[in-house]
């Protein structure tokens, strides 16, 4: 197995902890051996395209389907194979963190094997997701921390549900953060007819980030963080929600939420959504700034059509007449985040 490990650069992350008083250095690992992108390589050299064979088919976005069709995460191609033409090549821990999640079930979901670390020492505290997987590490489990470049397990081409071909080959890897802790409530209330054998680190609790895209921007020092990624996020969505839930993702990410609760006490929530669907910036509001809504009613605010239009295929606004209501990726968000039905 191929061990190499491409350590791409220290971060300052703010300390988060009580009494923790300067900033802490953290190395951040390409989770390959493949030295493609720290040496400045074009995606060619490490993204795993599609059967299509366009390279831009294995980035973030909606980049499938002649655009119609989103992909959670970033493709990336082995560089070692066995006698046999499977893959080799070690996967790594991108970031120190905590194992959150192993399934070493392959038919139980269309990731195969995956593991999910979270990485607590971040703010917010992304998780990062490495699917496809030949084989977990022996011996990972949950709650196990890890180090940046410690092997998860070997780049495989395991999938529940549907083949991939050995010569495409490819880890999956997502950053990104986890929509509710209450997701098995949504998810029996939508009755999808199976069971949900992942807990809150199914798939469809998961709203990933850009990953080569978040890696560019840290190792060009556009940003020195992830909340500083999370704060240069464009907004294509801002709207308004009279409710005084508070919805644990505030809470697992206050550093997402800007502004104290009003005088007169919270009355719901203005939240900013990028182009594909993640809460990235929250303000508690006051009575006096719902004035008119209903209980749990939503309001649109504000739509950046040259930021939707973006991501065409996330239906996050719809027009109804001359009013903007949420389209139903937006809805599913809103759902899961405050138990809406």
């Amino acid at each position: 197995m191929n061990r190499r490990v491409w350590l791409l650069l220290p971060l300052s992350w703010a300390a988060l902890f009580a009494g923790a008083g300067r900033a802490q250095p953290l190395e951040l690992a390409w989770p390959t051996p493949n030295p493609a992108f720290r040496e400045g390589m074009g995606i060619e050299r490490f993204v795993q395209p599609t059967v299509s064979g366009e390279t831009t088919s294995g980035l973030f976005g909606c980049v499938r389907s002649d655009g119609a069709q989103f992909h959670e995460g970033l493709d990336l191609f082995p560089v070692a194979r066995d006698a046999h033409g499977e893959a080799i090549d070690a996967v790594f821990a991108a970031m120190p963190g905590v194992v959150a999640h192993v399934n070493a079930r392959p038919a139980e979901s269309s990731y195969g094997r995956y593991v999910v670390l979270e990485h607590t020492g971040a703010a917010p505290a992304v998780y990062t997701l490495y699917a496809h997987l030949r084989a977990v590490q022996p011996g990972l489990k949950r709650g196990d921390r890890v180090t940046p470049g410690q092997v998860l397990g070997t780049m495989g081409r395991s999938a529940g549900g549907y083949s991939i071909p050995k010569d495409r080959a490819h880890l999956h890897f997502e950053i990104g953060v986890r929509v509710t802790d209450a997701f098995q409530a949504w998810y029996d209330g939508r009755k999808f007819g199976s069971p949900n054998e992942h807990g809150v680190w199914n798939g469809m609790n998961l709203m990933g980030l850009d990953p080569l895209d978040f890696y560019r921007k840290l190792q060009e020092r556009r940003v020195d963080d992830v909340a500083g990624y999370f704060a240069q996020m464009e907004t294509a969505v801002r709207l308004r929600i009279a409710t005084r839930r508070v919805p644990d993702f505030a809470i697992r990410y206050p550093v997402l939420v800007k502004g104290a609760v009003p005088a007169e006490g919270r009355a719901g929530w203005e939240i900013r959504f990028n182009a594909t669907g993640v809460p990235f910036a929250w303000r508690p509001l006051g009575p006096g700034e719902l004035s008119g809504y209903k209980p749990d009613e939503v309001r649109i605010v504000e739509v950046n059509t040259a930021v939707t239009h973006a991501c065409r295929c996330k239906a996050l606004v719809v027009k109804r007449g001359s009013r903007s209501e949420p389209g139903k990726d937006l809805q599913t968000v809103l759902q899961q985040l405050f138990g809406l039905r």
